[in-house]
């Protein structure tokens, strides 16, 4: 499982011109799924990401959670971040999960999401085009993959 954790004051998730999810202040989190991912993987992440001190603190030091700081988040799920370029100039995505595994996995990462977080959590929707906007905060972006563990 690999996600792009950005650090928002804003970000919104628009499909078919109908705004579906809304934060301010907080994480955008973009998700892919492989076939290899299971529960593991996301419990792994999600503790990671609503611990990860990424916040500022009173001393403009970033030293405070998601959720010491009361933040939201948006998931959106992303097989391109599964994306291979190793060979040519097209993009292979063979690693990416198909949707039969890959969207009980999304939702399973979403409600494990929100009980780390006790609240909440947005949404884009599975497999759809969806416009998303951010405002990058910092800009703050970090990349975890639940089977490097870096």
């Amino acid at each position: 499982m690999r996600t792009v954790i950005q650090r928002v004051s804003k970000a919104s998730v628009t499909i078919d011109e109908i705004k579906v999810s809304e934060i301010n202040g907080g994480l955008l989190i973009l998700l892919g799924i492989e076939e290899a991912d299971d529960k593991t993987d996301i419990e792994w992440l999600t503790k990671k990401i609503a611990n990860l001190r990424i916040f500022n603190d009173e001393n403009g030091v970033m030293n405070k959670s998601l959720l010491e700081i009361n933040g939201e988040a948006i998931v959106v799920s992303q097989f391109t971040l599964h994306a291979s370029t190793k060979k040519g100039n097209r993009p292979s995505y063979i690693y990416a999960a198909k949707p039969e595994i890959a969207i009980p996995l999304y939702e399973q990462f979403i409600a494990e999401l929100e009980l780390q977080l006790h609240k909440k959590v947005g949404t884009g929707q599975f497999g759809a085009d969806m416009k998303v906007a951010l405002i990058n905060d910092g800009p703050v972006t970090i990349i975890i993959d639940s089977k490097v563990k870096e």
